[in-house]
């Protein structure tokens, strides 16, 4: 009796332990139609805020302190800065036209942004909100990724396929990889050694040796029910512990679980429709996916590998970006 009411007991302190540690955090999700963001309350699964901004918002970010957040307003060709606190606007940073994602250095002092009309990857200084300089790349570029040593920035170009490489030191593009057709995310792992890369009309995802910029493996899905055609890989998380790669389908409206250890996915967990992009919590005990057409963020506990949640968002939700107050 005494083993079962202590047992009773950790588990409940478990419970309300991750339920404070939730209570704390808060997605923040662009909707590209409704010129918002939608924040969610991760305790209580639901939306508690919507905050109008630029339009067509798309790639979102938070500053190291996650005082402010920076978002790609791309029809407004400018990132604008978001004050968490107040809940407004207080200032914008020099993009060139059309921003659609947007990476931090890890010095927190610089802000990449890829220009897809204009085939340039553009580099901000953020306090002095000036442009440091831009560099030429393929066309259509999208995906971005800093390594965590803050040596190489990388953007991928969706019609020209390729990965650039590029040093944010001498900003030169020293290296380029052809991909799949259509590339979109790019995810560095941890330790730095490997790259990530998604191809959405090519259907793959690729693992890229950061040392000589080659590919060392590709995967491809298989989707039960599902044509090939539909399978569209686009956003990548990667787990800390090494577990886990989840990849994003698009309008297969599934996110694929590949197993890190054995290199064979593991299994397809059903989300909403035409999903986009992904995010971990803090301590990445649960996934967020945003569905564009189904207007929707779907929650996934990452330990039991399954959808636990649906939340309604505004239309056509894109970027997602997970603050936590401590």
């Amino acid at each position: 009796m005494k083993k079962i009411l202590v047992l009773s007991l950790l588990v409940l302190a478990t419970y309300f332990n991750s339920a404070l540690a939730l209570s704390n955090e808060f997605a923040y999700v662009t909707n590209e139609k409704d010129d918002n963001i939608s924040v969610i309350d991760l305790s209580q699964f639901s939306v508690v805020k919507e905050i109008a901004v630029g339009q067509r918002p798309r790639g979102i970010i938070f500053n190291k302190e996650q005082t402010l957040a920076y978002l790609c307003a791309s029809e407004s060709d400018s990132i604008q800065i978001l004050d968490v606190k107040s809940e407004q606007i207080i200032g914008e940073l020099p993009s060139g036209e059309d921003p659609e994602t947007i990476a931090l250095h890890p010095n927190g002092k610089t802000i990449y942004t890829s220009n897809e009309d204009d085939a340039l990857l553009t580099v901000i200084d953020i306090a002095s909100a000036t442009v440091i300089t831009q560099v030429d790349v393929g066309v259509e570029p999208e995906g971005l990724a800093v390594s965590p040593d803050g040596k190489i920035v990388v953007v991928t170009s969706e019609t020209t396929n390729m990965v650039h490489w590029i040093d944010t030191q001498t900003h030169k593009n020293f290296a380029n990889t052809l991909v799949g057709a259509r590339p979109r995310s790019a995810k560095f792992t941890d330790d730095g050694k490997f790259l990530w890369v998604s191809a959405e009309i090519g259907g793959t995802v690729v693992i890229l040796d950061v040392a000589n910029q080659q590919i060392i493996k590709e995967f491809t899905f298989d989707v039960r029910g599902i044509h090939r055609d539909r399978v569209q890989p686009v956003g990548i998380e990667l787990t800390a512990d090494g577990k886990y790669a989840f990849v994003a389908l698009g309008p297969a409206n599934h996110v694929a679980v590949i197993d890190r250890a054995t290199m064979a996915v593991e299994k397809y967990l059903l989300v909403g429709r035409r999903v986009w992009q992904l995010a971990f919590n803090h301590d990445q005990s649960q996934l967020l996916t945003t569905n564009g057409i189904s207007g929707d963020v779907s929650v996934i506990d990452v330990q039991r590998l399954k959808v636990k949640k649906s939340i309604k968002v505004g239309r056509y939700p894109w970027g997602v970006a997970i603050r936590y107050v401590p």
